[in-house]
């Protein structure tokens, strides 16, 4: 997830692009960069770093162009870098495009311009549009853009200039939002609103499919068949703090909203026509895997407790021994590292210290290490032999919630992969594992839609108890230890996770009238098991919440209240079943007046011991 904006009017453009893109720096910081013509000659500034380090490069050289495109980086291909920074430029310097997205045919596209002549300069996917662009170009900028479009797959929110059309703007969107403002002789591209609040509050939103041109005489908008398009104006009312937060109050809810689409993109590409997995390993080869004889998760907090998701799923569809430990602990119980195994690393900061001091320990040991993370050129990612990158894009909350979500899409990929090489599942299952996968994404959209305005209600009536336990069995244990671990840390509601089965082992002296304990039941072949364990529960007079797959109807004779979620493959219960604890977690908070983005003494990334 990146930021894009342009500018053409009366005015400087580089101030006003500048600005625009601090609004949008919570969409990605590492790097920025503008291009804007001059005296009929295209020119780029870029920098890694925050947008502050650009800001001092450009302010003071004054460019009195009135026409210019930023952007401000969330890397997804590339390290974080000056030369991976956007705007890109074509071979001649005469064409400069910004992007937002992922495009996923873009290695054959390189081979294929590399073959006709074009020089590439950066590791990005976002290069080759702008030399498609130049490969169509015939003195139309418009007509070049709509060619280049036709040729990509993926996602994508383009802004396009060029020296030899100066008075001229062309963007196109398909799956990364983009807007236009209209203004008083003056016009604004974005990805999202907040951009441009402080000049207009006249926005034309792009949809899938349309490209549109800005110029002096005003803004068009056309389908992919050339074909101009009427576009309705939205005058918006809300405020800029709001607007930054999509309109939600807090930005952990944002991000909470943002699931779908993130699940979305770290699917994106990973699966092939024939209904198979494919992970871009670049040093892990397919013989070490089908070789793998054992499997180490370590990572810290939520990622842990993604790690054991992944233990529960390659142990039973793998049939390899995998251990999930906590990276603080692994790295001083002296770990015995076995011939022929692979340690993965979790960390959506991919700079969580212990995590990283665990992957240096197997790489001196000899074990290769893969990671899942979600920055790019982060130390994790850097020092990895190989990276399975979460697309999440930036997540601002303190609380982990699209992260998570999304690195449990990359370990159910994994195990299918495994189960792909080592021929541990059937072919046709494994492609029914596939589909049941590519849903997922919609049916967290349908959970958010059914299940919010319940957990509104149910957070109203809950949100001042002093304890609260969470219960389950298999994947629903890992579950339990997230979603008590998000009601402590943002609510600062005393919170325990317990396997179902332990409870006559010590924590029934817990229970007593009035406990909430929230029932974690989305496991078809443990769910006797767990009812017995309910009825524990209910004997203590405690209040069992239970949250289970639809048509599970025996929850309703043992529990006070149920959540259901849509029906749903078990294995995948996990990440749709999070969304409604984390819910839980966020209404409840918010009940309480609490610091929900920001919770006392904690930070987003742990970088020391």
């Amino acid at each position: 997830m990146c930021g894009i904006v342009g500018y053409l009017g009366k005015k400087k453009a580089v101030p006003i692009l500048i600005d625009n893109l601090k609004r949008l720096e919570y969409r990605g910081y590492d790097s920025a960069g503008v291009a804007v013509i001059k005296d009929s000659t295209l020119v780029v500034e870029k920098s890694v770093g925050k947008l502050s380090k650009l800001e001092t490069i450009v302010i003071p050289k004054d460019y009195p162009s009135t026409i210019g495109i930023g952007h401000t980086r969330w890397a997804t291909h590339g390290k974080p870098s000056d030369i991976n920074a956007h705007p890109h430029m074509d071979c001649k310097g005469e064409i400069a495009l910004v992007h937002n997205g992922i495009i996923e045919n873009y290695l054959e596209l390189k081979e294929e311009l590399i073959g006709r002549g074009h020089r590439f300069l950066s590791e990005t996917d976002t290069e080759v549009i702008v030399h498609l662009v130049e490969e169509f170009y015939q003195g139309d900028l418009l007509e070049a853009v709509r060619s280049a479009v036709k040729r990509l797959e993926g996602s994508y929110a383009i802004a396009v200039v060029s020296s030899r059309e100066p008075e001229r703007i062309v963007v196109a969107r398909k799956d990364s939002p983009l807007i236009l403002g209209i203004g008083e002789g003056e016009y604004f591209v974005a990805s999202d609103i907040p951009a441009v609040l402080n000049y207009t509050r006249n926005i034309w939103i792009l949809e899938n499919g349309e490209l549109g041109e800005i110029s002096p005489s005003g803004c068009k908008v056309y389908d992919l068949e050339g074909n101009e398009k009427k576009k309705e104006t939205m005058v918006v009312s809300w405020d800029i703090s709001m607007a930054e937060k999509g309109g939600y109050p807090h930005f952990m809810i944002k991000e909470i909203h943002e699931q779908p689409n993130a699940l979305r993109e770290t699917f994106r590409g990973r699966v092939g026509v024939d209904g198979l997995v494919r992970l871009d390993f670049k040093n892990i080869t397919v013989e070490e895997l089908k070789n793998l004889k054992k499997l180490y998760f370590v990572a810290c907090g939520t990622a842990y407790h993604a790690g054991l998701v992944g233990k529960y799923l390659i142990e039973r569809f793998v049939r390899i021994p995998v251990e999930a430990d906590i990276a603080s602990e692994f790295r001083y119980r002296d770990p015995i590292f076995e011939k022929n195994s692979l340690m993965i690393v979790i960390s959506q900061s991919g700079e969580t210290a212990d995590t990283l001091a665990a992957l240096r320990m197997a790489k001196e040991n000899g074990v290769k290490v893969v990671a899942i993370c979600n920055v790019v050129g982060s130390s994790i990612a850097r020092e990895s032999d190989d990276v399975l990158y979460t697309y999440a894009g930036p997540e601002i909350a303190v609380a982990s919630t699209k992260a998570y979500t999304s690195q449990l899409m990359v370990i159910y990929l994994l195990m299918l992969l495994l189960a792909q090489i080592k021929g541990t599942l059937p072919i046709d299952k494994i492609k029914e594992f596939v589909e049941d996968l590519r849903k997922i994404p919609d049916i967290a959209t349908k959970v958010l839609e059914d299940l919010e305005p319940a957990i509104i209600d149910f957070s109203k009536r809950y949100y001042k108890a002093h304890d609260v336990f969470f219960i389950g069995r298999g994947l629903d244990y890992a579950l339990s230890l997230e979603g008590a671990l998000k009601l402590k840390e943002i609510s600062y509601i005393h919170a325990e996770a317990y396997a179902a089965g332990e409870l006559k082992h010590g924590p029934l002296s817990l229970l007593e009238e009035g406990v909430p304990v929230i029932c974690l039941a989305t496991q078809g072949y443990l769910l006797d098991k767990m009812i017995s364990n309910i009825k524990e529960v209910k004997a203590r007079e405690a209040i069992a919440i239970g949250f289970g797959i639809e048509g599970t109807e025996d929850l309703k004779d043992v529990c006070d209240e149920v959540f259901y979620v849509p029906k749903v493959n078990d294995i995948y219960a996990s990440v749709i079943t999070v969304i409604p604890l984390q819910l839980i977690a966020y209404y409840m908070a918010k009940e309480r007046g609490c610091d929900i983005d920001q919770p006392r003494n904690l930070a987003k990334s742990v970088t020391v011991e």
